[in-house]
């Protein structure tokens, strides 16, 4: 009996992966390696310009394909190419080139990787900025943490971004959401079927190997790519408020902070003298992680599930966050390290988790612990393969189930379809 055809599939980003520059990108790394697993013929494809620390796809046996924006060129490409399976990186992709591929390859499944829902994220964005504009105390910012989904959901319905998000999840047959908590937030609030959705979050191989002793470590760290907005507040936070209440208590503290795409306003913070040293891009996050003592995550908002601590579990760095850091990661399980709401709490957990040895190993064996009972590839991946397979063999009924998808397709896409192509013939004409 001859062996099925390998799954085609393909990967429309909104990035070429930098897996070692963020947790988005790391994230769908994971998701490819689950796929080449498979031995499934993977074909990446990006309308976006190469980023400074690219990941090797080719080395891995995937083809890298760029595409443009508003060309029929994709057309031809994708009719050529016929995939079993799109997986499109961010909404904003299924807004550009999912109607292409349901025009050219209906019968492909279609595939929304979220890493985060950018909706809720800017939402509670704006909530900060107005926080900040209401009042001068930068030490507590306790109402913006973890309110209930109702609230949530009253900040984010009016907005223009979560209209589209959340139109581009029904456009699409399954949805990869990386945090429990957004999927019930779109469950529970927005009314999204629970079918459409598919839990997936960072999937890694529990370590066996002793991590760096307690010690040998030294400092403290924070790291994050700082084109990503809450990474650049918590940056902020930390210079203004927390790092000189850590200071107090260990005037001999230092602070390493490593993050991608550093930009000029954030070396201007580096102090020697205050023990504040931004340190650029690390060429090796477990490593520069694995030498320090603590990290901190001093996360006002965000959304998603934050790679930086999955990093700091993998090397059993203990971690100090807040419950934005936290949310969606731990279920039931105890925290390894931290969860703090104010500037002054925060500092003191940091230095206790720095200070008590017998503390740190609590924190870090709790940290092992959680990634066993929740992020273990053995388990994830699979449950992804089982998924995508299962919506491939009933591809008619999810359709048809799916009513708002469909209806959201014939008049949403179509005004996305004119306007594509009026830009197309627009970039025709000669100057």
């Amino acid at each position: 009996m001859s062996q099925p055809r390998a799954a085609k599939v393909l990967v429309i980003g909104y990035v070429w992966p930098e897996p070692r520059s963020s947790a988005a990108s790391g994230h769908v790394m994971q998701i490819l390696e689950t796929f080449l697993q498979q031995g499934w013929d993977i074909t990446f494809s990006s309308p976006a310009g190469a980023g400074e620390h690219p990941a090797d796809l080719t080395a891995l046996g995937i083809r890298q394909v760029p595409i443009e924006l508003n060309n029929s060129s994709f057309d031809a490409f994708v009719s050529e190419l016929a995939p079993d399976v799109v997986l499109f990186d961010q909404f904003m992709m299924e807004e550009q080139f999912g109607w292409r591929v349901e025009k050219h390859c209906p019968n492909a499944l279609r595939v929304l990787e979220t890493s985060d829902l950018q909706s809720l994220r800017h939402a509670r964005h704006q909530r900060l900025k107005e926080r900040l504009k209401a009042s001068a105390d930068l030490e507590d910012f306790n109402e913006l943490f973890a309110p209930a989904l109702r609230q949530e959901f009253e900040l984010m319905a009016d907005a223009d971004l979560a209209k589209r998000e959340l139109a581009a999840i029904y456009r699409c047959d399954l949805t990869l959401m990386i945090s429990e908590v957004e999927i019930e937030l779109l469950v529970q609030q927005f009314m999204v079927p629970r079918e459409l959705l598919h839990w997936c979050p960072l999937m890694i191989d529990v370590p066996t190997r002793p991590s760096t002793r307690f010690e040998d470590r030294a400092h403290f760290l924070s790291i994050g790519n700082f084109r990503h907005s809450p990474n650049w507040d918590a940056v902020l936070w930390l210079k203004t408020t927390i790092w000189p209440l850590i200071r107090q208590q260990l005037p001999a503290a230092q602070l390493h902070i490593y993050g991608a795409y550093t930009p000029p306003k954030a070396t201007a913070l580096h102090n020697a003298a205050q023990g504040f040293h931004v340190m650029n891009w690390a060429e090796d996050a477990l490593q520069v992680m694995s030498a320090a003592r603590v990290c901190l995550a001093p996360l006002r908002f965000g959304a998603g599930i934050k790679g930086k601590l999955v990093d700091a579990m993998l090397c059993g760095t203990p971690n100090v966050t807040t419950p934005v850091g936290a949310e969606g990661m731990h279920g039931l399980e105890p925290w390894p390290g931290a969860i703090t709401r104010t500037a002054q709490a925060f500092a003191d957990s940091a230095v206790q988790l720095h200070n008590d040895r017998t503390c740190w190993l609590a924190a870090q064996a709790k940290g092992l612990h959680l990634l066993g009972q929740r992020y273990r590839q053995a388990q994830h991946g699979p449950a992804l393969i089982t998924r995508i397979e299962e919506c491939r063999r009933n591809l008619g009924s999810i359709r048809r189930d799916n009513f708002t998808g469909s209806m959201l397709r014939h008049h949403q896409h179509k005004s996305t379809q004119y306007m594509s192509q009026w830009i197309e013939a627009k970039n025709r004409q000669p100057q």
